[in-house]
Parts: C-alpha cells; sequence; structure tokens
C-alpha cells in the first residue's frame, strides 16, 4: 500500500446557499452514523429548493435511504436528489429508483 496516497474522506457534507435554493454535496459513505449529519446540512438553513449531490457517494445504506426518503417528504416538490451509481443502484433495488425526486446524475 501507498502511504503518500491520501484516502478520500469517510464523509462529508458542504451546504452551498443561494437565495431560496440549498444544494448540500455530500462525499464519502453515508450509513447509520452519518445520515442524520447529511439530513441536518440540509435544514440548517430555510430553502425553497433542495438539491442533494450524492454524486460522490461511495456506500449508501438502508439509514441514508430513510434520510432521504425524509427529505422528499419535507421538501416534497423541490427535492432533486443527483446520485452516484451505487446510490443509484441501491436506491433501484429498494423500489425507490422511479420517485420524481431522483435525477439522472
Amino acid at each position: 500500500m501507498d502511504q503518500g496516497d491520501a484516502a478520500p474522506p469517510v464523509f462529508s457534507a458542504s451546504a452551498e446557499v443561494d437565495g431560496g435554493h440549498v444544494r448540500v454535496v455530500v462525499t464519502g459513505e453515508v450509513d447509520m452514523a452519518t445520515a442524520d449529519t447529511m439530513v441536518q446540512t440540509v435544514l440548517r438553513e430555510p430553502a425553497e429548493r433542495v438539491t442533494l449531490d450524492l454524486r460522490a457517494v461511495t456506500f449508501f445504506d438502508s439509514a441514508a435511504i430513510h434520510a432521504v426518503v425524509r427529505l422528499a417528504q419535507q421538501f416534497p416538490a423541490t427535492l432533486a436528489v443527483l446520485p452516484s451509481r451505487q446510490v443509484r443502484r441501491v436506491l433501484d433495488i429498494s423500489g425507490l429508483g422511479d420517485q420524481a425526486w431522483l435525477r439522472s446524475a
């Protein structure tokens, strides 16, 4: 193993606010330990529209699915989720692959 290569972060979530639009970029693993942090990052700023950018997510479990469903309920017509390949696969398997909030990455 090459010690000079830095491993990607296990998890991070950062928000960018543009008027009433909040874009949250999530990287790494979203699981039981981090899913609530993702939700809280979305809810930190008042928003009319939310984009949840999950294109850099490498792991997505049932706690993460539950967190996204909670956000979809809170922002019923204004949530857009941009999935990574892994996230898309998990959502497809769980039966959520046809949700209106799920966009093409």
